[in-house]
C-alpha cells in the first residue's frame, strides 16, 4: 500500500473483523506490528501453503520439558524467526518464554525501525483442552 508522506497508514486489524461502521476494522502501526509478531509466533511451520517455512513452532513448547538450556535455545530460535520474517519492521531486543501447565507466555521487546520507538508484545496462548 503506498501512501503520501502526510497520510497515516492503515492496516487491517487481526483477527479480521467488521467495525461499528460496517467496514473492515483497521488498526495503528504499533498494533499492526504486535499482530504480525503474534501471527509469526503462533503459526506452525507448514501451516501456510504458500510459505511452508513461515512460523516458529512456539505452540509445541508447552509440552517440552522445562529447563534452562531448553529455554535459552527456544528464546534464541524465536528471536531468529522474528529477525528473519520481521527484520524489515523491527529490531528484536529480547525474547522471554514462560510455560506453565498448558499456558505459554512470550514477551518480545523490540524497536520499531520506522520510528525508533521501543515496544513490547506480551502474547499468551492456552494450548490445553
Amino acid at each position: 500500500m503506498s501512501t503520501h508522506p502526510d497520510q497515516a497508514r492503515t492496516h487491517l486489524d487481526f483477527p479480521f473483523r467488521i467495525d461499528t461502521r460496517g467496514r473492515s476494522a483497521d488498526t495503528t502501526d504499533e498494533d499492526h506490528v504486535r499482530d504480525l509478531i503474534e501471527q509469526l509466533l503462533f503459526t506452525v511451520p507448514g501451516e501456510r501453503v504458500n510459505r511452508p517455512d513461515f512460523g516458529s513452532g512456539a505452540l509445541h513448547l508447552v509440552f517440552a520439558p522445562a529447563d534452562q538450556e531448553l529455554a535459552g535455545a527456544v528464546e534464541y530460535s524465536l528471536q531468529a524467526a522474528l529477525q528473519r520474517w520481521l527484520g524489515d519492521v523491527i529490531q528484536v531486543e529480547r525474547v522471554q518464554v514462560e510455560s506453565e501447565d498448558s499456558e505459554l507466555r512470550i514477551t518480545v521487546g523490540y524497536v520499531l525501525l520506522t520510528t525508533g520507538d521501543p515496544g513490547t508484545a506480551v502474547l499468551e496462548r492456552e494450548t490445553g483442552p
